[in-house]
């Protein structure tokens, strides 16, 4: 090894650390053995340093390497040295981790997640008659009692905020929503309501 390194524990110059990368990008897989060897185990530390229990470390610095073969021809010693864009690499991917940790597993038997039936022709067809009737019916009632109707049922107000909202007392609400379906009933099959 070169005299610039540390003869003590062996640590590569940058120069060796950015030659592995530039030999992996043109795939040498001994380069990449020896990065590897000395790479790996100090991207674990410092995903655990980041938060990351041991076998998620593990893990990370697993696909991390992977990463770096497979992206080697992307380094430019220029821009940075091989450990800055390793430990990008390593960051990154625990942001990664993080990002998917805070998502819930989405479960495919979900209802709401379930593609919506479509209606049969008939179905619909009848549903659009229903509708016209409904429609028709609606004609025939006074206008505060349709307009009570379209407040409990288009608006989803209860019986108390309809009082309090017009200004009259509940009572009334009651019984004119009352009349209007006692009048609903008398003009529309017991399917309609």
């Amino acid at each position: 090894m070169p005299d610039s390194q540390n003869h003590d524990d062996m640590t590569p110059s940058r120069e060796q650390l950015d030659a592995w990368v530039e030999a992996c990008a043109r795939g040498d897989r001994a380069a990449f053995r020896s990065m590897f060897e000395y790479y790996a185990p100090r991207v674990k530390g410092y995903l655990k340093r980041l938060a990351a229990d041991d076998a998620a470390a593990e893990e990370l610095a697993q696909e991390v390497m992977l990463t770096v073969w497979r992206k080697a021809k992307q380094f430019d010693a220029r821009q940075a040295s091989a450990s800055t864009w390793i430990f990008r690499i390593a960051r990154n991917r625990r942001i990664d981790m993080a990002r998917r940790a805070k998502r819930p597993e989405l479960d495919a038997a979900e209802p709401l997640l379930q593609p919506v039936e479509s209606e049969a022709p008939d179905a619909a067809a009848h549903a659009r008659d229903r509708e016209s009737r409904v429609r028709a019916a609606l004609k025939n009632l006074p206008e505060d009692q349709v307009h009570l109707l379209r407040l409990a049922f288009f608006d989803g107000l209860s019986h108390s905020e309809i009082a309090e909202r017009e200004g009259v007392p509940l009572g009334t609400v009651k019984s004119r929503i009352r009349l209007a379906f006692g009048k609903l009933r008398g003009e529309l099959d017991p399917d309609d309501i």
